[in-house]
């Protein structure tokens, strides 16, 4: 079937527009019309396996109760839990002292502001998520809170959901913030989140999304926007998916703003994951410490485009973006595209970008001294992946993804 059909049918199987999301639902649709599939000769795009995205686009959209069946690991008792399921209203979740539901005026206020600021040129990922959306988990975090927060997003067997959040943080608070993004066999999952940090916020984000080799598929978009004297960090884990696309946007709006992106992406199989990144300061002293990882494993693919903005008004912005990326397998394949777009003249920026092997020296050291070649191997691929999952939350290991990422990695 071809992929126009595919994504026609798509869009006549949403729902009509409806509730307070209708003007969202509206704009992302009538986008998606206008604008229609992606294809190679959009720049973001032009690496993307379609024939994936198709998969994504052909399952049904509409979500029975019975169909909602997820069993997760017990929850530490000094975090909070809040688990998102499509079509159940988000004002029935119990909330931690300290967060709160936002107003009608606030979503208005606030809903659809960072990712428009982004100015993504054809932002479909985006658009999926608006026209499909039916509810909000619109959350403001109070200042002075200091507390752990832990929110998954299970997909559904057989079936495409979509879910957003909108999380305000109020000026001072403190948030160890992890979510879960987890797969099932036949499933699709596109997520949008935009977070706003206000002055003199600390906002540890962990993201972990965990795929099932059966025909799983995510999007997920990231906007956050940083106020001044903010410190946001991020961390995150893809692994599973047969296709993922991972988006996140980070503006520091006035400068004097510190930000760190830890990532890892981990392929086997004919898997595709991609990573597009952007960092855009907009004021001066603004810093970025940000370092991308993949390993690529059978005839699998990862992809990586980080983009940085050091426009004239962002003076004295310091800025470090390396890609390390390991290959084991001939026919496995690496693309990485640091980008940095500087006007500012007054700024310290640096990019890089490795592509190798298992070191053969390290791997002959460790077989040296009896370790078989397949302990070998763990152990190696153990300290690669040790400089981005140490940064998570302890209550992270619950989830099993360590003994996930070292399944079936092959050399």
């Amino acid at each position: 079937m071809k992929s126009s059909t595919i994504y026609q049918e798509w869009l006549d199987s949403l729902p009509p527009t409806e509730g307070y999301l209708k003007n969202e639902q509206s704009i992302g649709r009538k986008f998606l019309l206008e604008k229609g599939m992606p294809s190679k000769k959009d720049e973001a795009w032009r690496l993307s396996n379609f024939s994936k995205l198709n998969n994504f686009l052909s399952l049904p959209t509409i979500i029975d109760k019975e169909d909602i069946k997820s069993i997760f690991p017990a929850k530490d008792a000094n975090r909070e839990r809040i688990i998102i399921h499509p079509n159940k209203n988000p004002l029935n979740i119990n909330l931690p002292n300290g967060i709160e539901h936002l107003n009608k005026r606030e979503i208005e206020d606030n809903l659809g502001k960072i990712v428009k600021s982004t100015n993504i040129k054809n932002d479909i990922s985006v658009c999926l998520n608006q026209a499909s959306s039916l509810e909000l988990l619109a959350l403001k975090v109070k200042r002075n809170f200091n507390q752990s927060l832990e929110i998954v997003i299970p997909s559904i067997e057989g079936k495409s959901i979509s879910t957003r959040i909108l999380l305000l943080i109020e000026e001072g608070a403190k948030l160890d913030l992890l979510q879960i993004l987890t797969g099932n066999n036949n499933s699709a999952q596109n997520h949008l989140i935009e977070i706003k940090l206000e002055s003199k916020v600390e906002l540890t984000h962990g993201l972990i999304s965990l795929g099932e080799e059966k025909d799983s598929s995510s999007i997920c978009t990231l906007a956050v926007e940083q106020s001044e004297k903010s410190k946001y960090s991020l961390h995150s884990i893809h692994h599973g998916w047969d296709y993922a696309r991972y988006e996140p946007r980070i503006i520091q709006r006035e400068g004097e703003a510190s930000t760190i992106i830890k990532g890892l992406q981990v392929t086997k199989s004919k898997e595709q994951i991609a990573t597009h990144s952007l960092i855009r300061f907009e004021g001066p002293n603004g810093k970025l410490d940000q370092l991308q990882k993949a390993v690529a494993s059978e005839y699998s693919h990862c992809i990586f485009n980080g983009s940085i903005e050091v426009p004239q008004k962002a003076q004295k912005t310091e800025a470090a973006q390396l890609s390390r990326n390991l290959l084991l397998s001939k026919r496995a394949r690496i693309d990485t595209k640091p980008e940095l777009e500087i006007v500012a003249d007054d700024v310290r920026c640096t990019h890089g970008a490795t592509v190798s092997q298992l070191q053969d020296e390290e791997l002959f050291y460790l077989l040296s001294r009896g370790i078989d070649n397949k302990h070998a191997n763990s152990l190696l691929l153990k300290g690669y992946y040790d400089e981005v999952i140490s940064h998570l939350p302890k209550s992270a290991g619950k989830w099993n993804f360590i003994e996930k990422l070292m399944q079936d990695i092959k050399k």
